[in-house]
């Protein structure tokens, strides 16, 4: 056990965010989230929400902050204007990490599963709401 480090963040998942280079995406997707077979290396952290997880995540992973996008979340019922509860729960864990300077951008249903399939690594959560899916770009870890 390591103090200071969130207690949803397993060994492997600890391993999967300490692993990534700057630039590397990571998706946070919700536990009906189908996720292919043979893609990005895949670790499940069932029975917690995926704010929980993105919050989890955030304590110890920077965003990129040389993007005009790091955050995206996937859209609504076809519609980018449709919001979600689960979309303003992201976006004050985005906040409270990382600033509220920071966006959470639409993309579609399509591009976020080829997007999260492209991903460094998936996290597969217990998260039951529709849509919640999250994917974030790291960025560096500044010097002090």
């Amino acid at each position: 056990m390591l103090k200071g480090i969130s207690l949803l963040l397993s060994p492997e998942v600890l391993h999967i965010l300490s692993s990534m280079g700057h630039r590397h995406e990571l998706a946070i997707v919700d536990a009906n989230f189908a996720c292919e077979a043979g893609g990005p290396r895949i670790a499940r952290l069932d029975g917690i929400s995926a704010t929980d997880i993105l919050d989890a995540v955030l304590s110890v992973l920077p965003l990129e902050r040389k993007d005009a996008q790091a955050c995206w979340r996937m859209v609504a019922n076809g519609n980018p204007d449709n919001e979600t509860p689960i979309f303003e729960e992201f976006r004050r864990v985005i906040s409270k990490r990382e600033g509220a300077d920071l966006e959470l951008f639409p993309v579609s249903s399509a591009d976020c599963k080829e997007r999260a399939g492209k991903a460094y690594a998936v996290i597969v959560t217990g998260e039951r709401r529709p849509y919640g899916n999250v994917l974030v770009r790291k960025g560096v870890v500044r010097a002090e």
